[in-house]
């Protein structure tokens, strides 16, 4: 897909929730009932798995000699910042470039054979039993499962695959002749970007979103959520929780006692700490 400008920030959003849809990848021999109108929608990062899979993303990658500690450190204050405050533009502008900056001049090809060796590496024991259950629960009954997440859509899909899910809706980076460019179709797949993907999806899939299931720990989801008839709140952040028990909708948590407001900023700020104290410990170790 190529680049080329946009009017405003709307336009992003609605071509990032485009591309999403038009990238995403439906796994082979998948048997529905002729009338299915109904799929589940799961957010990726702490809602299906333990922590962030760009931080799992950019460590491999640094154990590949692909990225400097520097890179990786600045990735992670980066993502920690929008995480924080996922709503100042500048946090979005600063989580983008990050994130672009180690893709940008590599190969899909590159990028796709790394994320699943990473993914047996460091995410394969990460994912949350519970949120599993549920969406093996939404395939049982015949119903389609994708991911939705800011994550690149080659590492979604990947996930997607490995989970046995149908497929993925991630953020779509442009690339030329196999090499990214550096630029992304549309804007990062958050937020409202992440309704309008679903939207395509539906309208594409012939779904009916009333019938549908979406599930994120995240605020930042709540358009997402409010578009589909059963909304669940996994896992969630002190906003989405109180979002949800005022709108009745169903919350399961599966961090255990832990359900105070800095749950989300640990977790986090424990992928910060635990990346760039691995890599000072293997610096240190270094002859």
């Amino acid at each position: 897909m190529r680049f080329r400008p946009y009017r405003s920030l709307r336009d992003r959003l609605v071509l990032a929730g485009e591309a999403a849809a038009a990238a995403a990848e439906a796994e082979a021999g998948i048997e529905l009932p002729p009338d299915s109108r109904a799929a589940a929608f799961f957010d990726l990062d702490n809602t299906v798995l333990q922590g962030a899979s760009l931080f799992y993303l950019a460590r491999g990658m640094y154990s590949r000699k692909f990225l400097r500690a520097r890179d990786v450190a600045r990735f992670g204050y980066q993502q920690l910042r929008f995480r924080l405050g996922a709503e100042d533009p500048e946090h979005v502008d600063g989580a983008r470039s990050a994130a672009l900056s180690f893709i940008v001049h590599r190969s899909v090809a590159d990028l796709k054979q790394m994320g699943e060796e990473i993914f047996e590496e460091t995410m394969a024991d990460k994912i949350w039993p519970g949120t599993q259950a549920i969406a093996r629960m939404h395939l049982d009954q015949g119903q389609r499962v994708w991911l939705v997440t800011a994550a690149p859509v080659e590492i979604a899909t990947i996930i997607a695959k490995r989970l046995g899910l149908t497929g993925a809706l991630g953020t779509v980076a442009e690339h030329a002749d196999g090499i990214y460019t550096g630029r992304l179709v549309g804007d990062l797949l958050h937020g409202p970007a992440k309704a309008e993907a679903v939207r395509a999806l539906a309208a594409r899939e012939d779904l009916e979103l009333e019938h549908c299931s979406a599930y994120s720990d995240s605020a930042n989801d709540i358009p997402m959520l409010s578009l589909v008839g059963h909304p669940c709140a996994i896992n969630p952040d002190a906003k989405l929780r109180a979002h949800a028990k005022e709108r009745g909708w169903r919350i399961r948590d599966y961090r255990g006692r832990r359900r105070n407001t800095a749950i989300g900023v640990a977790a986090g700020a424990g992928a910060v700490g635990g990346a760039l104290g691995g890599l000072a410990l293997a610096r240190r170790r270094r002859p």
